[in-house]
Parts: structure tokens; C-alpha cells; sequence
């Protein structure tokens, strides 16, 4: 049986001939929801670096902590940019867990990830998916998903974890979301850079350029730029895999971590 044979999480009509980036990572992750062609570019990243599923691990570790701190300072309503495929720790689920009534919305332009996420949805009647380049800010803060489950006028935790790398043009992008936030809303985001030795390998690039996805990695100062408008709370910008790490977990050396990381609020 081939990849797509019985797959009902694969929409009609998919093109399934590039690999993306929400598949290749759902297979780092140790996913089910990936493809021949999405399995062969996992392969030439792990050569050019075996580290990269570690990288990938501690992103989502990252994200379940943040969502954990965004609660705990009384978010209640999420907007995920970049959502990708739902794997462990999604994000209503963490936020569901801890409050029954959180709401959420989950914004990817791939539609298997987008196609598997409304199968999980089902029956959820405080999350859902939508289909939309998260580069059209109006497209998705005007969507039907967004003015039903989330008020724009009352905080927003707003989700870009590793989607920043994958846009030419980025900070116009993360403004536009910014200026039609409340007060008291947070940004959170993960960004790859080549500022550190693990992902540093132009390979890494190289590889990515034959998928839907084009990474272009960003220094310290151009992710820092990112927060225009934010205050970085504690430990500012730094890691995915440290910042805020759970109390038995050992420090990360940035040089093997790869991404930067960093959450701000909106004043």
C-alpha cells in the first residue's frame, strides 16, 4: 500500500509531489502524517545533521511551555500561526486541559496539516482550523473562524513558532498582527538562525529550497526586531530549549539548539 492509499487525512485534490514543511516536521517528530517525499528530505537534514529531531523536539517542548505561561498570566484565546500538523501537546489541548472554556484557532496554508487538524477538531466546539497563508493577515483576522471563537478586543496569545523562517518578508507581516492586538496580548515565537553551529550548514538551506518551504534564517538583532512593539518578558530572547525549561531538564549549549526563541507582551 502506497503512502496515499487509505489515508483519510490526505485531502482531495492535495499536491503531493513537494514535500512541505509541516510534514517533514510531523516526521522529526515521530508522526504518522508524512509522505515518501517529505521522508527523504527528513533524511538529508538528519545526514547533513543528526541533531535536527532534537531541534524539533525541544521546539514543541517550547511550545507547550508557553502556552502553559500564556495561561498562567490569563490568556484564554490563542491564534496559531503556522500550525502545522497536530501531533502531541497540541495547543488546545494544553490550553483545554486547564481551562475547558480556551479557544483556539489554527492558521496553515497546507492542506493536509489543516485537512488532519479539523479531523481532530471534530465535535470541539472551542477550536478549529483554517486554510490560510498567514501572510494574509486580513484574510485570516477577517476569517469566519477568527470573529467566532476569538474577540480581538480582549488579549490574544499569538503563536509563530518556526514560521518567521519560512517568509522573505517578515516584519510587516508580524506589525499587521501586532497593531490589531489588544494591550496585553502576547507574541511567542521560534526562529531558526545561523547564529549557532547546528543548524549553521548551508546544506540545511540547500535542502530546504527543494520543498514548498524556503528557510531563510535571521541573526539575533533582525529576531529581536520582531518584538517591535513588545516587551520581552524573562529570560528575553534566547533558546527554545531555554527558555523557561522545566525544573529536572539540563541546560541546552544554544550552539546545539539552533533556534531563537522569546516571548513579549504588548503594552
Amino acid at each position: 500500500m502506497t503512502d496515499q492509499e487509505g489515508a483519510d487525512w490526505i485531502p482531495a485534490g492535495a499536491d503531493l509531489s513537494r514535500p512541505s514543511a509541516a510534514r517533514i516536521y510531523d516526521y522529526l517528530l515521530g508522526g504518522a502524517h508524512n509522505l515518501a517525499p517529505d521522508r527523504e528530505v527528513a533524511w538529508k537534514l538528519e545526514a547533513i545533521q543528526p541533531q535536527v529531531g532534537s531541534v524539533a523536539r525541544r521546539n514543541r517542548a517550547f511550545l507547550g511551555r508557553v502556552v502553559r505561561f500564556l495561561l498562567d498570566q490569563g490568556i484564554r484565546q490563542f491564534l496559531d500561526l503556522g500550525s502545522g500538523i497536530p501531533t502531541v501537546g497540541n495547543v488546545h489541548e494544553v490550553a483545554q486541559e486547564v481551562d475547558p472554556g480556551a479557544k483556539v484557532v489554527y492558521v496553515d496554508y497546507e492542506p493536509v496539516a489543516v485537512a488532519h487538524s479539523l479531523m481532530l477538531l471534530k465535535g470541539n466546539p472551542g477550536a478549529e482550523a483554517l486554510e490560510a497563508d498567514a501572510t494574509d493577515t486580513e484574510a485570516v483576522l477577517k476569517s469566519e473562524q477568527v470573529d467566532r471563537l476569538l474577540d480581538l478586543r480582549r488579549p490574544v496569545g499569538l503563536l509563530a513558532i518556526t514560521l518567521g523562517h519560512y517568509l522573505p518578508e517578515v516584519r510587516g507581516v508580524f506589525a499587521a498582527y501586532r497593531d490589531a492586538l489588544a494591550p496585553g496580548s502576547y507574541l511567542a515565537l521560534t526562529h531558526l538562525t545561523n547564529d549557532f553551529a547546528v543548524l549553521s550548514d548551508p546544506r540545511v538551506a540547500e535542502t530546504m529550497r527543494k520543498t514548498q518551504d524556503r528557510i531563510h534564517p535571521r541573526t539575533k538583532s533582525e529576531v529581536l526586531a520582531l518584538f517591535d512593539g513588545f516587551e520581552l518578558v524573562e529570560p528575553g530572547l534566547t533558546t527554545s530549549g531555554n527558555w523557561r525549561p522545566d525544573r529536572l531538564a539540563a541546560a541546552v549549549d544554544p550552539e546545539e539548539d539552533g533556534l531563537y526563541a522569546g516571548v513579549g507582551v504588548k503594552l
